[in-house]
């Protein structure tokens, strides 16, 4: 297109010499002086205008875009990471401390976790739902081989009676429901905040392909190209003129100032929330551990469950099969997810610190568009002799308006009629998502109560709203994790339950296993003990 625009100034700044003309077939570009434009040259000119507003557009917003889109690909890199790595440790859970039921088990594991990525990035699924149903499959096999244990697996029909019977027989205590309050207090928030970034970059995919109306794209010709039919290819227009231009064809764009002003705001909000009992990254990995803190319960309530169970479903009915012991891939575990390495100090919490603190200056970035694209790319500076629409003066004499399509009354440049459904789409979605971010779609989870424990020393019990979300959370007992975004090169090997605090170590190796039904033998008690030993000075 500048290619475009460079001909036709050539071709009409020649023509001048040659000839002059009153103009009489031009639409947008007449004078009372002479001119070398022709009907064609205008429409022209005409398509090199809006070419290059919208391209001015493009480039003032790709800063702000690149940085929405960097983050929000990175993000959702990290949840599928978290939620990979939490996979892990659950199934290292049931093979290092649980080896009997641990092939059973990680079907139901992988089940779950793959619920957990649905709902996090967008399906409408149902977290007390998933929640529930992990449970009640993991019932039979816990039954099966902790509570009443036998050399023969119990039948198909019996299993699915102890699923039926899990919900009204609780053999889990309160966990499964102070599981689904935290899944629903730090999934919920990070479903939508995802969500939200990604309205963000269609607002600016929008807004960057905004379709300029008649009057607007005739006021453009007038301020941009006008000039050069009187061979004044270098002129500028003056500043007041340029800015009624642009306010003019931008009123609709300002119009989602004041909501891209607290869709920041309420981004900026939710991020400072998300702590505590609303941090995913600490809730997921410390999901083990509650899990851990189930079984354990109903080890130690086991008489009372058989009793339990055979009242509901009758003595156990087994069959002849026996299920397998938990194994290793080697090959599954090699082909696993490759981490990206973080700073050590990096966590999930400062990441979002910092992304929100870029951009915060945004907020008005389309209340100021109009001035930002004037004062650096268009207008003339100021004392310099500049173009009015007409002629090059000194100075613009007309009235200047304000942004926005109620200012647009007294434009004498552009008329500015009615509204944009396109922008009022985008001003509806940023209305909802904001109600999303506020916390508007999830007040049932904080209805639960967070600070149940179902067993003796839960991880639960350590973890408050008061977490600290730039200190990290930092449990003790249960196999609690430090909370750090270091998605750490841990690998589920030789690693005992008691010790998964440990994991958090930076390990230059670069490969996790990401199966969920993979793990590695247990190490030998002895070699186990001198470890604990010396873990256990050093921490």
């Amino acid at each position: 297109m500048r290619e475009l625009v460079v001909d036709v100034a050539v071709e009409c700044s020649w023509g001048k010499l040659l000839f002059t003309g009153n103009g009489v077939d031009l639409q947008v570009c007449t004078s009372k002086n002479p001119t070398c434009c022709t009907k064609k040259m205008e429409e022209r000119y005409q398509t090199a205008a809006k070419q290059d507003i919208q391209q001015v557009l493009q480039t003032s917003s790709a800063t702000l875009k690149f940085l929405i889109s960097h983050n929000a690909a990175a993000f959702q890199e990290t949840f599928e990471m978290l939620i990979k790595l939490a996979e892990n440790y659950t199934s290292t859970l049931f093979c290092n401390a649980y080896r009997n039921m641990a092939a059973e088990a990680a079907t139901h594991v992988q089940e779950f976790f793959t619920d957990v990525a649905l709902f996090v990035f967008g399906t409408d699924i149902s977290i007390e739902e998933f929640v529930n149903r992990f449970f009640d499959t993991l019932f039979p096999v816990v039954y099966n081989h902790m509570i009443n244990p036998g050399l023969t697996d119990v039948t198909l029909e019996y299993a699915e009676c102890l699923q039926m019977a899990r919900r009204d027989i609780r053999p889990f205590g309160n966990i499964p429901k102070k599981i689904i309050g935290r899944m629903g207090r730090s999934l919920l928030p990070s479903r939508n905040f995802l969500q939200a970034l990604n309205l963000g970059i269609e607002v600016i995919n929008t807004t960057d392909h905004l379709h300029f109306s008649k009057d607007c794209s005739r006021a453009l010709l007038r301020m941009q190209y006008c000039p050069h039919c009187q061979g004044l290819i270098l002129s500028k227009p003056c500043m007041g003129y340029c800015l009624n231009v642009i306010r003019g064809c931008l009123a609709y764009m300002a119009e989602v100032d004041l909501h891209w002003q607290r869709y920041i705001q309420s981004l900026e909000e939710l991020s400072s929330a998300m702590h505590g009992t609303y941090d995913v990254e600490h809730v997921l990995l410390n999901f083990h551990s509650l899990v851990n803190d189930a079984l354990m319960q109903a080890r130690v309530n086991g008489p009372e469950l058989t009793e339990q169970v055979k009242k509901v479903c009758g003595p156990p009915v087994r069959k002849s099969t026996q299920s397998p012991h938990c194994s290793f891939d080697q090959n599954k575990y090699y082909q696993g997810l490759k981490m990206f390495s973080r700073d050590s100090e990096e966590t999930l919490a400062s990441r979002r610190k910092e992304f929100i603190s870029h951009l915060r200056l945004y907020r008005a970035f389309y209340g100021g568009l109009a001035d930002q694209l004037c004062g650096n790319e268009l207008a003339a500076a100021d004392g310099l002799p500049c173009w009015n629409g007409e002629d090059v003066v000194k100075s613009y004499t007309h009235r200047v308006v304000g942004s926005g399509i109620k200012a647009q009354s007294g434009n004498p440049e552009v008329r500015v009629k009615g509204a944009d459904p396109v922008i009022n789409q985008i001003i509806d979605k940023l209305k909802h998502v904001i109600q999303l971010l506020r916390g508007k779609s999830f007040p049932k989870y904080d209805n639960w109560d967070l600070r149940q424990t179902g067993s003796g020393g839960s991880v639960d019990e350590q973890m408050s709203g008061d977490c600290d979300d730039e200190d990290g959370c930092r449990g003790s007992g249960s196999g609690e994790v430090r909370r750090v975004l270091k998605i750490t090169d841990w690998m589920p090997d030789k690693t005992n339950l008691s010790d998964v605090k440990q994991i958090h170590q930076t390990i230059n190796a670069s490969i996790l296993h990401t199966t969920g039904a993979g793990c590695t033998a247990i190490v030998d008690y002895v070699t186990f003990m001198l470890i604990s030993l010396v873990t256990l000075f050093l921490w």
